[in-house]
């Protein structure tokens, strides 16, 4: 599984929309959007909000730990 479909995983699982993440960004939909398709690389920063936000490891996101707990 890529980080992509991990990240809209996790983002279905928390009942976030598309928007909604993306404003805890600072950033468009349409951009987020890429991420979710892997039409765009993800910057290291984000993956690090994002694991926050979610609270995973980075390792989960990132495709080396299938263990979501993992902190």
């Amino acid at each position: 599984m890529n980080y992509g479909e991990r990240l809209r995983i996790l983002r279905e699982k928390h009942e976030l929309t598309q928007k909604e993440v993306a404003e805890y960004l600072k950033t468009t939909q349409s951009y987020y959007a890429q991420y979710e398709r892997n039409e765009r690389q993800i910057p290291f920063e984000r993956v690090i909000e994002l694991a926050k936000l979610y609270k995973v490891s980075i390792d989960y996101i990132a495709g080396l730990s299938d263990d979501i707990n993992k902190r």
